[in-house]
């Protein structure tokens, strides 16, 4: 039960990281995933899965709706007793965003910090999706003595996805030898998951040497910096993985799971995903609705077609609309003889007049929340 010496930090997407449309009315955490979840389910529920029972969420610019969800932190199941989720909101403190980083939250906050009894921290970014056990990579942490381990997946597109996305390099040690941008130069790399294991103490101390060095540096930045004189150590990811940094990412990582296999990777009974249930009533399916390999979600009404799509709750779909290859989020209304294809509909949009939406595979149509068209 080793996980129980670790606190869980939940991090924000750094400033520099901007997802076209979705990202202008929530941060990338409270993004709706698979019409159920929001996108900091995942990292809560593998730690209080993993047996963690104090987290730290870090928010940052518009956090009410992350705020909203997370609430009292219940849902997670986490150990009421002695167990805490805080939110912790960090002032921006400058009106030029390279300065309002993940440093300078912590430092915000460095007394809380301080504060937890736990030895060691297991830090998972707000903005990627993958499950794992906090509990080896803990473990492993500790057997190896290493004074830092990070989390990374090998992936064999990174010319052309994880643009935005830090690389390791690995030697045969498992030693870290350097921590890079994501040029797109070869197809094969190690993606670094912005999840990093240590003592509090290492923790702390790097936080430190950061503010001292630069005002701009980021936690990344240090551990970089500190590849070539501490010992840094990689652990590999198993399973599905992904990274969502722009609106091509998370459309493409939402439509991956309807394939069953895919899903099989992130989902399974022994590691459930956790999050705030919304009690509503079945989504009714009349006589002309037709619907393949899709997500659809509660309380919706659907006369129409619907493919290969991603369906939020509250969703009005009417005859003859046909949805192919697209997320349509929470409380759409999609009027008669609409196409949709290859695009992502926020919240809470009217489409009537605007018959024929077409996106592509790689440059999703983003519908903005509350519009009509």
């Amino acid at each position: 039960m080793s996980a129980f010496r670790a606190f869980g930090i939940v991090s924000s997407a750094d400033n520099s990281i901007h997802v076209e449309g979705l990202h202008d009315y929530r941060p990338i955490g409270a993004f709706s995933f698979l019409g159920r979840f929001r996108v900091i389910d995942f990292p809560i529920s593998n730690m209080s899965n993993s047996g963690m029972d104090r987290i730290q969420v870090y928010l940052r610019t518009r956090p009410r709706s992350i705020a909203e969800h997370i609430g009292s932190g219940r849902h997670y199941n986490i150990n009421s007793k002695r167990g805490k989720i805080q939110m912790l909101f960090s002032e921006d403190t400058s009106a030029h965003n390279i300065y309002n980083n993940d440093i300078a939250a912590y430092m915000q906050n460095i007394d809380l910090i301080e504060r937890m009894h736990q030895e060691y921290v297991i830090i998972a970014p707000s903005y990627m999706v993958y499950k794992q056990d906090y509990r080896q990579l803990l473990d492993t942490h500790i057997q190896s003595g290493a004074e830092v381990t990070l989390l990374y997946h090998k992936v064999d597109n990174a010319r052309d996805y994880y643009q935005n996305c830090r690389i390791v390099t690995v030697n045969r040690q498992k030693g870290i030898t350097s921590l890079d941008r994501n040029l797109g130069t070869a197809k094969e790399k190690n993606i670094f998951m912005d999840t990093y294991c240590m003592s509090k103490e290492v923790f702390v101390n790097l936080v430190k040497t950061a503010h001292e060095l630069s005002s701009v540096y980021s936690f990344a930045d240090i551990v970089g910096y500190k590849c070539k004189d501490m010992d840094i150590r990689g652990y590999q990811h198993k399973g599905y993985f992904a990274s969502l940094l722009s609106l091509s990412d998370y459309y493409r990582a939402s439509l991956d799971l309807l394939d069953y296999e895919m899903a099989s990777g992130l989902f399974s009974n022994s590691w459930p995903i956790y999050t705030r249930t919304t009690d509503s009533c079945p989504t009714q399916y009349f006589e002309s609705a037709k619907v393949e390999n899709s997500f659809i979600s509660n309380g919706c009404q659907i006369e129409g077609t619907v493919q290969d799509s991603i369906v939020g709750r509250g969703v009005t779909i009417k005859k003859g609309v046909v949805i192919k290859n697209s997320i349509i989020m929470a409380h759409c209304v999609i009027e008669e003889g609409v196409h949709i294809e290859n695009a992502v509909v926020d919240k809470w949009a009217h489409i009537i007049h605007a018959k024929d939406i077409k996106g592509t595979v790689e440059q999703p149509q983003y519908i903005k929340r509350r519009d009509t068209l």
